[in-house]
């Protein structure tokens, strides 16, 4: 079969590059593409646009990846804004939301990641930790600005997850100080850090060879391709 087409979603930011400087530019870190690439997929990106036209881009996708990036605004989930939370990206936020939705409508494989896990709780009506160290009482899920750091998950016994990745620790690159506190309608959580913060959820309702999940690390910098390599092969159904 031809390799599956992927959206993956992307910033938009300013950016500089050459001799231009300060250029609104949709980006995206390139392992994203190499996750999918690596995976036996294509990968295409989609920056922010009309969310009106969401559900015609999602017909002629065959997986998406939500990507990781800025906190999302509070106001979507009826919170304020806690002082560490990032300023909001409305764009970003509406046509996020939007592709979720006609995804989860269509059926469509879907994979959050960090940001992405946290976009999927908040479309399925949960909400979120603004800055977990008030919660957890470290700062292990980011404790160096800029760089990845590594920690522990377990899966859930019985999930999907688990049977992807097994029910022994395995260690995840993270970098989020945000994270899922009421989860969505739906919603399992199939992994969680030793201090209890929740790292993948997936939804019970998926059929048996559909996908979605969200996990709280960033698979696109390790070298483990389980997780992609399952929506691969879903997208490929």
């Amino acid at each position: 079969m031809a390799r599956p087409l992927i959206g993956v979603t992307t910033y938009l930011v300013p950016a500089d590059w050459g001799v231009w400087t300060k250029q609104r530019a949709a980006l995206l870190p390139v392992e994203y593409a190499g996750l999918i690439q690596s995976s036996g997929g294509i990968a295409a990106l989609l920056p922010p646009d009309d969310p009106d036209v969401a559900a015609a881009v999602v017909a002629r996708l065959d997986g998406l990846v939500v990507s990781g990036g800025p906190d999302v605004d509070p106001s979507r989930y009826g919170a304020e804004p806690h002082p560490r939370t990032d300023p909001p990206t409305p764009e970003r936020d509406a046509w996020e939301l939007a592709l979720v939705a006609a995804a989860l409508e269509r059926g469509l494989p879907l994979l959050g990641i960090c940001r992405g896990m946290q976009l999927l709780n908040v479309a399925c009506g949960g909400d979120l930790v603004q800055h977990l160290p008030d919660a957890v009482g470290h700062e292990g899920h980011s404790p160096t600005h800029g760089a990845y750091a590594g920690h522990p998950v377990t899966a859930v016994p019985g999930t999907r997850l688990a049977e992807l990745l097994g029910t022994a620790a395995v260690d995840v690159p993270t970098y989020h100080h945000q994270a899922v506190r009421r989860l969505g309608a739906g919603l399992t959580a199939s992994a969680h850090h030793p201090d209890g913060t929740v790292e993948a959820f997936e939804r019970a309702d998926v059929r048996a060879d559909g996908f979605m999940l969200a996990v709280q690390w960033h698979p696109e910098q390790g070298t483990d391709l389980r997780l992609a390599e399952a929506l691969i092969a879903a997208a490929r159904g």
